[in-house]
């Protein structure tokens, strides 16, 4: 049997997508059509995480994500993944009580733009993401105006499930001044932000966070089968 997967969930657009892309693509893994591993999903409110990433209290924040994890393990988790990469700032808070390994987004990540030899990542996200050591130093961070807007276009469009075109042009826009910059690639480290773009549409190869992170989980998942 392939293990369990715990999702600890924070925004619910970035989760749906890596919840559909861990039973969508399971099959290819597993070798039968529908197959994937057993999921389960917990969050609590946004606003209450919004609450508490606004007061800068990320003990708070790992305590919330703490606590969905107790959930997964009385669920029958065997290990947990995050499809939210800013509130991965209170997991070293946190991960040494967790009962349930974690698999880190930025991680995943960094060793999926180590792999395809990308040299110079540029780096987009909230601003509190932007902001903090989550991903490594060296990544390539928008300007200030740049992650204001950025953070608005997420929190107030993304993750409620508003797509406009404005908020395209604007990644766009930025995509490529990371480009003119000397980027070799772009990492969508907001987990919404690849609802907007991808490969198609952007000037520097993606590395889109949500996804990468979903197969690996289905990875580590059905390794116990090999």
């Amino acid at each position: 049997m392939a293990q369990h997967i715990g999702i600890v969930a924070c925004s619910a657009e970035g989760a749906a997508l890596c919840y559909r892309t861990i039973c969508v693509e399971g099959e290819k893994l597993l070798g039968r059509p529908h197959a994937h591993p057993e999921v389960t999903m917990h969050t609590p409110s946004l606003a209450a995480y919004m609450d508490r990433i606004h007061e800068g209290d990320w003990k708070a924040v790992g305590e919330l994500m703490l606590a969905s994890v107790a959930k997964l393990r009385t669920a029958g988790a065997d290990f947990v993944i995050c499809p939210d990469n800013t509130i991965h700032q209170a997991l070293p808070m946190i991960e040494g009580r967790s009962p349930l390994p974690w698999l880190h987004i930025a991680r995943v990540v960094d060793a999926a733009a180590k792999a395809r030899g990308f040299k110079r990542v540029g780096l987009l996200g909230t601003k509190w993401l932007v902001d903090s050591s989550v991903y490594p130093a060296d990544y390539v961070r928008p300007s200030t105006e740049e992650r204001v807007e950025i953070n608005r276009i997420i929190m107030d469009e993304l993750v409620k499930s508003v797509f406009k075109p404005e908020g395209i042009a604007y990644h766009q826009k930025v995509i490529d001044r990371l480009k003119a910059q000397g980027c070799d690639a772009v990492a969508l480290c907001c987990t919404e932000i690849p609802l907007i773009i991808n490969d198609g549409n952007s000037s520097l190869p993606t590395l889109d966070s949500t996804r990468l992170l979903a197969r690996a989980a289905l990875r580590r998942a059905v390794a116990v089968d090999k």
